[in-house]
């Protein structure tokens, strides 16, 4: 088979595709009257309206609002309003098709990379895109992967699922710099002959971990004193978070990995997230007097331990939220889950099920992440002068029956046709030809 049949065969594949085709900057205001305007939190606004011009919300009122009547009126009567959902640990952009090592983009090789970005790799062309969005997850936290041997694994892109360019779809970055934190827990079950060789690799990791930022530390003094020293990248990157300008994101499920974790975030002085933090019921109350933020990485999966209660991680929210903790919830951020990432607003109602209040669950993907991203100035909720980047629903966003009618990202409205949409239409007409109703 020819290079160039197979190159054909590939765009033919993608002009068979969702069109994907972002829209313009917004034209003209956009009035959406008669809709129920959540504006998280806050009580919702029954039969308001929202203004919105050059990507930003402009006003919002009830029904008796005096505001504005622009060329273009969209009549929302019957349907809500929400502020896009917001998965804070994902790979969206750096991963499409997991069996097809060419299509992954989402690890360096070697231990220690703190330079880099994430942004730097975002395909803007990913099919998963679409999809995501189409139930209302317009924004998502990027986050690049460890390797083998990785520790030190980059720093994480805040991006929004839409966009010609890379530079189009990055909202801010770098966001925090991520470490895979080593396993410090040796199962029971392993030999003794095994034992003594993860402790060995588990100890140099720990101590590789700690040499890293103790060289970044003595690198940024010796740059401050002199200048004219030479820059290295890798601890360039780390400069930030050692100056507290911008957090730690660890990664860890496990009590000791999380107590390290803590420890290691006071011994530097650094800003601590813990991403997973399947364990981090246990410490709550530590987590929340030292004013660590948890993105919890997917609630919908089984215990840590044999003993544990069935429902232990879907319980792990309410519990934090309980203690005060700062507290989203996201998914799993692994290559397996991207296709996956339109289902985080189910993971949210697992938890209300399971004692998470329904408005914290909310915010727990929408306003949460984004003040634990640092974006929050621009997104989490609808508010005069935040970006016009929401969804419209015929409901709940946390109900499996509620569909996203449609979604707007700076004011711009997005088609929300996807790969699911072209198949089922595809599929549909052959139903259809065949002489049956589809329903």
């Amino acid at each position: 088979m020819s290079r160039t049949y197979v190159l054909l065969c590939l765009l033919a594949s993608a002009v068979a595709a969702a069109p994907n085709v972002p829209p313009p900057a917004q034209q003209e205001p956009i009035l959406i009257t008669g809709a129920t305007i959540h504006t998280v939190p806050g009580t919702a606004i029954e039969n308001g309206k929202m203004l919105f011009r050059d990507g930003r919300i402009e006003s919002i009122g009830g029904a008796d609002a005096t505001i504005e009547t622009p060329a273009r009126v969209i009549n929302a009567s019957g349907l809500h309003l929400y502020p896009s959902l917001i998965n804070a640990n994902t790979v969206l952009g750096l991963a499409e098709l997991e069996a097809v090592r060419a299509t992954l983009d989402v690890a360096e090789p070697g231990p220690i990379n703190p330079n880099v970005r994430a942004e730097r790799a975002l395909n803007p062309d990913s099919e998963l895109l679409p999809v995501a969005r189409a139930n209302g997850i317009l924004v998502a936290l990027s986050v690049p992967l460890r390797s083998a041997d990785g520790l030190i694994v980059g720093t994480s892109a805040a991006i929004q699922l839409d966009g010609w360019t890379s530079e189009n779809m990055t909202i801010k970055a770098p966001i925090g710099l991520h470490v895979s934190w080593p396993a410090l827990r040796i199962p029971d079950e392993v030999p003794d002959e095994r034992r003594e060789e993860l402790v060995k690799q588990r100890d140099e990791r720990l101590e590789l971990l700690e040499t890293s930022f103790e060289q970044a530390s003595a690198y940024r003094r010796a740059r401050a004193a002199d200048p004219s020293i030479a820059k290295d990248v890798r601890w360039e990157a780390m400069i930030p978070v050692l100056e507290g300008r911008m957090p730690l994101f660890a990664h860890a499920d496990d009590l000791l990995q999380l107590r390290h974790a803590l420890d290691f975030a006071r011994r530097f002085d650094l800003k601590l997230v813990i991403v997973g933090g399947a364990d981090a019921w246990r410490i709550a109350s530590e987590l929340a007097s030292r004013g660590v933020a948890v993105i919890v990485a997917s609630i919908n999966r089984s215990p840590a331990r044999r003993w544990e209660d069935y429902s232990t991680p879907f319980d792990n929210p309410a519990k934090l939220v309980a203690a005060g903790v700062k507290t989203a919830i996201a998914g799993t951020g692994t290559v397996f889950d991207a296709p996956h990432t339109r289902n985080l607003p189910y993971e949210a109602a697992k938890a209300v099920a399971h004692g998470l209040d329904h408005d914290q669950a909310l915010a727990s993907v929408t306003l949460t992440p984004a003040q634990i991203l640092g974006i929050d100035d621009r997104l989490g909720t609808l508010e005069v002068g935040k970006d016009a980047t929401f969804i419209v629903t015929t409901g709940d966003p946390l109900d499996t029956f509620t569909d996203v009618k449609s979604a707007f990202v700076q004011g711009r409205e997005l088609d929300l046709r996807s790969r699911h949409t072209t198949l089922y239409e595809k599929y549909g007409e052959r139903l259809r030809q065949l002489g049956f109703e589809k329903n």
